[in-house]
């Protein structure tokens, strides 16, 4: 998720378990090529990946085949990732909007089916996977079209959030949607996504849609460890209780540290900000909170306020 699935969070995540294939923030492969040609660093939002550990995605965007293809090879031959993954399923304006990508694409199987064609003959042994949503509209449902495509075309995988691209992030996620999704492919495996926020919520969306798997986004931002407690109970092992105060401050001053690997004081200050106020949404107190620490610009008083809260 962009703004979010940085190296520290992703490195976060793997301290805490639970998490089968963690995926990079999406990447533009035409600002990765304007890089390289102008003898740039790379995106920073491929920091730390060449290192990283494994299994890891890279999601990556852009409306052109021979783009994203090559950037795809790079990414095999040079980074060695584990798994190139197509974004069609970005809703945001500046994406799906000026840059006709994501979302913008799903009017158009036929494209999407010579994308992720050229992409997985760049790839060579590397899975090639996408991620969709429903349709563009409410009324130009397509998902299963889609699919069928980039199945034929050779993609290994499936993600598709049960929304369309017009509501954005409102309203619900439609699993009956994605198990149609489901039922129209042959042989590749489908992911489900959305408003998976509890182990219940997973439970019932594996139920519901038959899908191979789930993927988490916002419910994983506000509860890291919540990919622990799913393991926990498909393993058919107790779930661990939700955790106290203690265990969000040691969490918070550990995303800091490894943020500060990348990132000035002032910068990992303003990035945890906005994952602290998501670990509060339900608490008491929780405006005023979001209200104090998102004034805060630096370590001492971005602490004083988490330790006051999370006391």
């Amino acid at each position: 998720m962009a703004g979010f699935t940085n190296y520290a969070f992703r490195t976060l995540l793997r301290h805490l378990g639970g998490v089968d294939l963690i995926a990079t923030e999406m990447v533009s492969a035409r600002s990765f090529a304007e890089l390289e040609m102008r003898g740039l660093d790379e995106p920073s939002r491929l920091w730390g990946v060449r290192e990283e550990a494994r299994p890891l995605a890279v999601q990556i965007w852009d409306n052109q085949p021979e783009t994203l293809a090559k950037f795809a090879q790079q990414l095999a031959e040079d980074f060695k990732v584990s798994v190139i993954d197509l974004n069609f399923g970005c809703p945001a304006r500046q994406i799906a909007g000026k840059s006709a990508s994501g979302s913008y694409l799903l009017q158009f199987p036929e494209k999407i089916a010579d994308i992720v064609r050229q992409t997985v003959q760049a790839a060579g042994n590397v899975p090639v996977t996408l991620k969709i949503r429903l349709g563009r509209t409410r009324d130009t449902i397509n998902a299963v079209d889609v699919a069928q495509a980039a199945e034929d075309s050779g993609a290994a995988a499936i993600t598709v959030h049960g929304r369309t691209a017009s509501q954005m992030y409102t309203g619900q996620a439609d699993w009956q949607e994605i198990g149609k999704v489901k039922r129209g492919v042959r042989k590749i495996p489908v992911i489900a996504n959305g408003d998976i926020r509890s182990v219940d919520d997973a439970l019932r969306c594996l139920q519901e849609t038959a899908a191979d798997g789930i993927m988490l986004g916002r419910g994983g931002i506000a509860k890291p460890y919540l990919f622990r407690q799913i393991a926990q109970v498909l393993r058919g092992e107790p779930v661990e209780p939700e955790p106290d105060n203690r265990f969000f401050r040691e969490l918070i001053r550990q995303h800091y540290e490894l943020l500060r690997r990348q990132f000035s004081e002032r910068t990992a200050v303003h990035i945890l900000r906005k994952h602290v106020c998501h670990y509060v949404v339900s608490l008491r107190g929780a405006r005023m909170f979001r209200n104090a620490v998102g004034a805060a610009d630096n370590e001492e008083t971005f602490f004083g306020f988490v330790n006051d809260f999370f006391v």
